[in-house]
C-alpha cells in the first residue's frame, strides 16, 4: 500500500514557527513548511488534518485529472452554512445548472456595457476623500466593489444601504475566514446570525422588488428571477454568492496592487505614465483598456504574489492517488495557490515586485498551470473576465485623477475570507485633475 504524505518533521515544524514569529502571518509558516517538506505534506492540527499540495503538476490534478473525484461543498463548514445552495459550494448537475443560468451576465460581450458604472462609482468614492489626510484603500476599495456589484449584476444602487449594512458584511466575511471553527466545529459564533438576518432581509427584498417589477433580464438578477424552477430562496444564495465572493475578490486585488504601486514609486510612475498617455482627459471605456498593457501587467503580478483565493479546499470522495501517496477518501484536499505562484523552481526571485514578468515573451514560456489567480479547468472563477476590467478602469481612473503616496508600509497579508492587506493601505491622495461631472449618474 502506498504511503501517505507525510507529516512535518520537528525541523520543519521548529522553522516555520520561527517564520511565524519572525513575520507574523500564517502564510509565512506555510512557505517554511513546503520549503522543508516539498510539495506534498499534511498539515497537523487537531481535527483539521489536510493534505497540502503545491506546484503545477498538483494544480493539474485538482483542477482537471481528480475533479471528479473531488468535492466543493464541505459540508458543516461556515462558507457552506452561509451560502447554503450558492454555485460556489454546489457539485456536479446542480453547479453546472446554476452556471448556466448566470454565465450570461458575466459573458465578455457584456464587460463594456459595465465600464462607464465602473469609473463612475470609482469616482462617487473618491470625491469623498480628505485631499489632505490618509485614506484607508482597503476600505475604500471595498465601497467602490460593491457599489459596481450591486449596479451592474443586479441594477441596485447600493449607496443608500451601504453604511447600514457595511458591519454585517464585516462580520459576514469573518464568519467564513480560517480561525479556530478549523479544528472547534461549533465554537460560538456571537453576532452572526444578526448579521446573517440584516443581509438577508436586505436580499429578499431586492428579490421581491425585481419579481415586481422585472424589466431589463439581461443582468445577474434578471436572469435569475426569469429562469424556470428558481424559488426566492436558491436566488438568494446565488446572490449571496456573488455579493460575497465578488466584492471581497476585486477589494483585495485592488488594496494589493494600490499597496504594491505605492511600494514602487518607479512601477507607479510608469503605469500612470501609460494611463495619462492613453486616456489623456478622457473617462476610460473599453477600447482604451486593451492599450493599457503596462497596468494589465501590474495587475497581473499582484494577482500573482497576493492570489485573493490563494487556495482551494477540495474533499476527497474516495482514495487517490498522487506521486505515489495515498489519499484516504474524507481527506480534506488544499492546493496552494500562494505557494505555487512564489514556488522558486518556477518563478526567478519570487519574492519580488516585477510587473515585466507578463510580457507576451515571458507569457509564450510560462508553464502551464503555475499561474492560477481565478483557478482553472472547467470550474474557473465565472467571474474571472469582470474582474480583470474592473480592476483595470478602477485602477487607471484612480491613478488618471490623483497623485498617491504610500503612508504605512507595515502591511502583512491576512488569511480572511480572502487574502487581504492588514491593516490597510493607508495613503495620501492629492487631485491631479478634476473628476467628470457626471460621476453620480451611474
Amino acid at each position: 500500500m502506498l504511503p501517505e504524505p507525510p507529516m512535518p518533521h520537528r525541523k520543519a515544524g521548529l522553522r516555520a514557527l520561527k517564520a511565524l514569529i519572525k513575520h507574523g502571518y500564517i502564510l509565512a509558516a506555510f512557505q517554511a513548511l513546503h520549503e522543508e517538506m516539498g510539495d506534498v505534506f499534511r498539515l497537523p492540527l487537531p481535527g483539521f488534518n489536510p493534505v497540502v499540495l503545491v506546484g503545477p503538476e498538483a494544480a493539474h490534478y485538482v483542477l482537471i485529472t481528480a475533479r471528479g473525484d473531488l468535492r466543493w461543498r464541505p459540508e458543516g463548514d461556515p462558507v457552506t452554512k452561509l451560502l447554503r445552495r450558492g454555485v460556489l459550494v454546489e457539485d456536479g448537475e446542480r453547479h453546472d445548472a446554476l452556471r448556466r443560468i448566470m454565465n450570461p451576465a458575466l459573458h465578455r460581450r457584456r464587460l463594456p456595457s459595465y465600464v462607464a458604472a465602473m469609473w463612475r462609482y470609482t469616482d462617487q468614492v473618491s470625491a469623498t476623500w480628505n485631499p489632505s489626510g490618509p485614506v484607508d484603500m482597503l476600505a475604500e476599495m471595498r465601497r467602490i466593489a460593491l457599489l459596481i456589484l450591486m449596479g451592474t449584476l443586479f441594477k441596485v444602487d447600493f449607496a443608500p444601504d451601504m453604511d447600514r449594512l457595511w458591519p454585517a458584511i464585516l462580520r459576514i466575511l469573518n464568519y467564513i475566514s480560517p480561525s479556530l471553527w478549523l479544528v472547534w466545529q461549533d465554537m460560538p459564533r456571537p453576532g452572526y446570525r444578526g448579521a446573517q438576518r440584516q443581509i438577508d432581509d436586505y436580499l429578499y427584498r431586492v428579490i421581491r422588488a425585481r419579481r415586481a417589477a422585472i424589466g431589463e433580464t439581461d443582468d445577474l438578477l434578471g436572469l435569475l428571477v426569469t429562469a424556470p424552477g428558481m424559488s426566492d430562496d436558491l436566488i438568494r444564495d446565488q446572490l449571496l454568492t456573488m455579493l460575497i465572493a465578488g466584492h471581497d475578490t476585486s477589494t483585495a486585488l485592488l488594496a494589493w496592487s494600490l499597496y504594491l504601486l505605492g511600494s514602487h514609486p518607479e512601477i507607479m510612475a510608469r503605469a500612470q505614465a501609460e494611463v495619462d498617455s492613453v486616456l489623456g482627459e478622457d473617462v476610460p471605456d473599453f477600447t482604451h483598456l486593451e492599450r493599457l498593457v503596462y497596468l494589465e501587467r501590474v495587475i497581473k503580478e499582484t494577482l500573482r504574489l497576493y492570489p485573493p483565493i490563494h487556495i482551494g479546499n477540495r474533499m476527497a470522495a474516495v482514495d487517490l492517488e498522487f506521486q505515489s501517496y495515498r489519499i484516504p477518501a474524507g481527506t480534506r484536499v488544499v492546493y496552494s495557490i500562494y505557494l505555487t505562484h512564489r514556488h522558486p523552481h518556477h518563478w526567478p526571485d519570487p519574492e519580488r515586485f516585477d510587473p515585466d514578468r507578463f510580457t507576451p515573451e515571458q507569457n509564450r514560456v510560462r508553464k502551464p498551470y503555475i499561474y492560477l489567480p481565478f483557478g482553472g479547468g472547467p470550474r474557473n472563477c465565472i467571474g474571472a473576465a469582470f474582474a480583470e476590467v474592473e480592476a483595470k478602469v478602477i485602477l487607471a481612473r484612480i491613478l488618471q485623477t490623483f497623485a498617491l503616496r504610500l503612508v504605512h508600509t507595515g502591511v502583512r497579508p491576512h488569511m480572511g475570507a480572502t487574502l487581504e492587506p492588514r491593516p490597510g493601505v493607508i495613503m495620501l491622495a492629492q487631485r491631479r485633475r478634476k473628476a467628470d461631472s457626471s460621476l453620480v449618474e451611474a
